[in-house]
């Protein structure tokens, strides 16, 4: 796969986003990885980079403050749609977020969007399984110490 125009599709609120400033690094099967700057720029979010792991079903974030310092690691559980007629790659949010910070403290986040999801028929009950099982495959990965193999793809 060449580098492929990405969108980021997100289903609360309903959206998809052509990701346009993001710049890819490098590109496989396996691994697409990108740094970017804020799209929605906060207090101390202003750039980062990624890294999507297509097999297993979630991103890998970097973000950082303006001075490049970590702010945190995030991570978000997702599904991957490669139209290659287009060469267009939909990354589409499954809601379940982990966050990942400096002292290790880990956080899962956004449970509760999954539940809304379902509830408004926005998600199918086999994507909100599919999502579970990526979060429990992630924080498997995390809690046994392997994060490192991760990140590594974009340190």
């Amino acid at each position: 796969m060449k580098n492929p125009i990405l969108y980021r599709r997100r289903i609360i609120p309903e959206e998809c986003i052509l990701l346009k400033d993001d710049v890819i690094i490098s590109c496989d099967e396996d691994r697409i990885v990108t740094t970017w700057q804020a799209l929605h720029p906060k207090k101390d979010l202003h750039h980062g980079s990624s890294c999507y792991f297509i097999k297993e079903g979630f991103k890998v974030s970097k973000f950082c403050r303006e001075d490049d310092t970590l702010l945190y690691w995030y991570c978000d559980i997702v599904d991957f749609n490669y139209n290659p007629t287009e060469n267009a790659m939909i990354v589409t949010d499954l809601l379940a977020d982990v966050i990942i910070y400096p002292d290790g403290f880990v956080k899962v986040v956004d449970l509760d969007e999954l539940v809304t999801a379902l509830e408004s028929r926005s998600l199918s009950l086999d994507t909100l399984k599919s999502s579970l099982l990526r979060l429990d495959k992630l924080l498997n990965i995390i809690y046994s110490g392997g994060f490192d193999n991760l990140k590594v793809f974009i340190e």
